[in-house]
């Protein structure tokens, strides 16, 4: 499994390098007050990348936080009472009485 994980990075990797070298040139964004930017475009992907994935996993991230700090007294709990006391050991039967008891039950 963790090789097509990787397999897929590298993969993603590449297409986003050719896809950067084919559209390397600047595009001209009109800012606030009348300020103009020349950007590449892979920047500009980029960025809008960030402004959709980045709420997106601290969304995650910290719903992650709260569940493993709600786990954490549960778990904590079980493993204080899962300790169970030692089973008491069985002293082996001698072959003498199981002969006899075996003699004396009823045969069907």
């Amino acid at each position: 499994m963790q090789f097509l994980k990787t397999l897929f990075w590298v993969v993603v990797a590449i297409v986003v390098v050719l896809f950067s070298k084919a559209n390397w040139f600047s595009v001209s964004v009109r800012l606030w007050g009348g300020l103009e930017a020349d950007v590449k475009v892979p920047v500009i992907l980029f960025i809008g990348f960030l402004i959709g994935f980045l709420p997106t996993f601290l969304i995650h991230r910290a719903r992650l936080w709260s569940l493993r700090r709600r786990m954490e007294p549960l778990e904590r709990n079980v493993a204080i009472h899962s300790v169970a006391p030692p089973m008491p050991v069985a002293e082996p039967v001698p072959a003498e009485r199981v002969a006899t008891d075996a003699k004396a039950w009823p045969s069907s």
